[in-house]
């Protein structure tokens, strides 16, 4: 399943690299690129731990419409990269790709590696394509974003930074003879599938559910549906915290920064009548009217970000579900396969007994009695039918044997895989929840730290106003 140089999943230490940092450029972290520990040799370590032989800082920025007067247009982004991996050939590569190309990437990559996880890509079906606003900077900057998180991920993992698909993404001026080239020529088959497809379809219930689940996966599923509900929660509280705060609105609607500007307009109105205390209103309106306005800035700049990083890690996780869900398909494919082998055995031997008059098919329960009455009434009841038969049941458990064995030694490499690929996925949701956060929490330190700076401000103003008693 893997080349030869790629099985590096050993002890690594998740820091930066020392190397230059990413482009300041981006409006998040362009992704922290990760180094292998110097302590490599150290023993005792978790076998499944990752290991870097680099780091890979990549960046999406300058989205560009393409052909823009046809109606082939499209639009096409500005990949780079910093890194120190010895399969690039240059330490800072860069190329222009469309949405189409990061499509074909993230498909093959998932074909090609099926026990990593690897990240979705943002939606393509949305609204815009209805509207014909697909580019619309607005589009372009959330979709440059959303590609950009999926570079960043693959960029984290120890595996999917080293392969070649990804390299020539970044490298390559002949991208497409590259996509034709990886179609027709494939890294490598997945060995288990064309054993089990060569066995009769009958075989695999795509309905069954694992006889024996192994207690670490299941684990697993638990942890990653608590982790879902979590952020599904998180999602609906914080889009309704969205919707009461902004709607979203060109103007002010049913919500809390319109009520903030009712507010200051029903001041400054106050203003026109108070004509002692006009000029303090009418400063405390324009408070107001700032205040309403740092809350819209505040819900487009954190809160909307925020919101779109919980919907993609919500994605990412059920990217991970579904590999885990790929693993309990291979130990199904055993366990059938298994199961089918055992039948044929069964009713190899029995044909066996009967033909050798050691014992009538009555032995073997109803379902043989039956079957052997059957075949009475066709006149199939005779030992050379069942000779015939019995060959036939041979080489169809030679064949069952060898896949069976095959199963096996997949379901046990796929399930290795998947320990390491939980490993590297955990690392990455944590440094990314830490990324997410700690940019939610900077924006919400600079709303308060704004609002307070305008209510210092007005409230000299208040305190002036003279009452007379």
């Amino acid at each position: 399943m893997l080349g030869e140089d790629e099985d590096v999943f050993d002890s690594v230490t998740w820091e930066s690299p020392a190397t230059p940092s990413h482009d300041a450029g981006t409006s998040m972290s362009a992704g922290r690129g990760y180094r292998q520990s110097a302590s490599d040799s150290d023993e005792g370590r978790d076998p499944h731990a990752p290991k870097w032989e680099g780091y890979l800082i990549t960046s999406v920025k300058d989205p560009v419409k393409e052909l823009a007067e046809t109606k082939d247009a499209y639009v096409s982004y500005l990949v780079s990269a910093k890194t120190n991996l010895p399969i690039f050939s240059s330490p800072n590569p860069s190329s222009r790709r469309r949405f189409q190309d990061f499509v074909f990437l993230r498909e093959h990559l998932a074909r090609d590696f099926p026990a990593c996880v690897v990240p979705p890509l943002p939606g393509k079906h949305r609204l815009e394509y209805v509207t014909g606003d697909r580019f619309s900077p607005e589009f372009m900057e959330r979709r440059r974003l959303g590609l950009h998180r999926f570079l960043q991920r693959l960029s984290r993992h120890p595996l999917l930074q080293r392969s070649k698909l990804l390299r020539a993404f970044f490298e390559s001026t002949e991208w497409h003879v590259i996509m034709h080239q990886h179609v027709a020529h494939p890294p490598g088959p997945d060995s288990s599938s064309g054993v089990i497809d060569s066995i009769s379809d009958t075989l695999l219930n795509a309905f069954s559910r694992v006889r024996k689940p192994d207690e670490r996966f299941m684990e697993m599923r638990e942890s990653v549906d608590k982790f879902e509900e979590g952020i599904s929660q998180s999602e609906r509280l914080w889009n309704r915290v969205r919707n009461r705060t902004n709607d979203g609105g060109a103007e002010p609607g049913e919500d809390l920064t319109g009520d903030y500007h009712d507010l200051a307009v029903a001041v400054q109105g106050l203003g026109f009548l108070e004509t002692g205390i006009t000029d303090p209103l009418n400063q405390f309106s324009g408070t107001l009217m700032e205040f309403s306005a740092l809350l819209r800035h505040t819900t487009q700049a954190t809160t909307d970000p925020f919101l779109i990083h919980l919907h993609s890690l919500l994605s990412y996780s059920h990217a991970n579900r579904a590999v885990l869900k790929l693993r309990d398909q291979k130990q199904m494919d055993f366990e059938e396969l298994s199961n089918y082998l055992s039948n044929l055995t069964s009713e190899r031997d029995r044909l066996a007994a009967v033909v050798q008059g050691r014992a009538g098919s009555t032995g073997f329960g109803l379902s043989a009695y039956i079957k052997d009455k059957v075949d009475a009434l066709r006149g199939a009841d005779d030992d050379r039918s069942r000779v015939e038969r019995m060959g036939k049941l041979d080489s169809k458990i030679k064949e069952l044997q060898d896949a069976v064995t095959t199963a096996h030694e997949t379901s046990d490499a796929f399930s290795d895989e998947v320990l390491r690929e939980q490993v590297i996925f955990q690392y990455a949701k944590e440094a990314e929840m830490k990324e997410m956060l700690g940019n939610f929490a900077d924006g919400q330190i600079e709303f308060y730290k704004a609002a307070m700076e305008e209510w210092d401000r007005i409230i000299p103003v208040i305190q002036h106003i003279r009452v007379d008693v």
